[in-house]
């Protein structure tokens, strides 16, 4: 997930690269100007320039210079998508921003009267105004040394990517597609190159219970793959359904464990066992935490590295195990995962 915000002079485009992003792109949008005018209303206050820049100043004021975006981000990491938050106008809201994992800030401009003209078309409730009431608007917005008020100067020249608008929208909307083509491209660390080897593995498994699948490592080079599944020649779960076993865990809570199938560590091991491929030194790359069967398999074949994408509920007696025996094990994510018939 990246979170883009806009800043830009007045009347440049940012409604035009919202547009682009959330119709072409499946961007979510959020505004501060929005957020702005929805407390203007709440005030009983008329929503005009003059009344957006005194109740911005004020809720930055009251709260921090950058409480106004924080909200717009709570909502928008809730919302889980790619998500752009415009109108960012201080340097406060910027440096907040750039404590955010993925975030890029984009910057919009074009030459005043061009921008005045879009304006006036445009119509809101902000742009009933002359050239001349346009320019002084702009100009108390773009230096300010306080860090709760408008700077649009600091906020542009801190942007990592910046657009001219001077040409038509179909222009626009390349040079942003340009820079999309950039960001959203991510080459994969080794870690995230094996874990999608694995996540590919698990759609071979079958058996729904926990679709799981597993690769093991050495030296960057693929060994061995695995996946949840009956031992060879046996019905699988997807077709005669699931042979259930009730423990009781260590934490308390009770699980009931499909014993038809082999675990996807399991198939592994048993696949480089039978190729006689050593796996000492080697990294295995799971779904989540290995369960205690499983875990002691890997001790005993010699794995020293365990990468899993996510933490098992009943999975801290193998991290204990992995402990004792000096095996590393790491997570993408904190989420613990908990089978939902359990």
């Amino acid at each position: 997930m990246i979170t883009i915000g806009i800043t830009g002079t007045l009347g440049a485009g940012k409604g035009t690269i919202v547009d682009y992003l959330v119709k072409n792109r499946g961007f979510v949008h959020y505004s501060v100007r929005a957020f702005i005018t929805e407390e203007i209303k709440r005030r009983n206050m008329p929503v005009n320039r003059d009344s957006m820049t005194l109740v911005g100043n004020d809720l930055r004021a009251q709260h921090t210079p950058s409480w106004i975006v924080e909200q717009l981000y709570e909502q928008a990491q809730a919302s889980g998508c790619n998500c752009i938050i415009e109108s960012v106008r201080t340097p406060g809201e910027v440096a907040a921003l750039r404590g955010k994992p993925n975030f890029y800030l984009f910057a919009v401009d074009a030459d005043p009267k061009v921008r005045y003209e879009r304006a006036v078309l445009r119509g809101s409730e902000t742009d009933h105004i002359d050239f001349a009431t346009f320019l002084a608007n702009e100009k108390r917005e773009m230096d300010n040394d306080d860090p709760n008020k408008q700077n649009l100067g600091v906020c542009i020249s801190q942007a990592d990517f910046r657009f001219d608008n001077g040409g038509t929208i179909e222009e626009l909307n390349q040079q942003v597609e340009n820079v999309l083509s950039k960001i959203l491209y991510r080459r994969p660390t080794w870690d995230e190159y094996f874990m999608e080897l694995a996540d590919t593995a698990a759609k071979r498994a079958t058996c729904d219970r926990g679709r799981s699948g597993c690769v093991i490592v050495k030296d960057r080079q693929l060994l061995v793959t695995g996946y949840v599944g009956s031992p060879s020649g046996l019905p699988h779960c997807d077709e005669v359904g699931h042979l259930f076993h009730k423990t009781i865990n260590p934490d308390g809570t009770i699980s009931n464990h499909c014993v038809r199938t082999v675990h996807a560590e399991q198939n592994a091991i048993c696949q480089a066992a039978r190729r006689g491929i050593a796996l000492d030194g080697a990294t295995l790359y799971c779904r989540m935490t290995p369960c205690r069967t499983c875990a002691m398999l890997i001790i005993n074949c010699g794995i020293k590295r365990v990468v899993c994408e996510y933490k098992y509920h009943a999975g801290q007696e193998s991290e204990e195990l992995f402990r004792q025996a000096g095996i590393q094990i790491e997570f993408f994510h904190d989420e613990v995962v908990q089978y939902a018939n359990q």
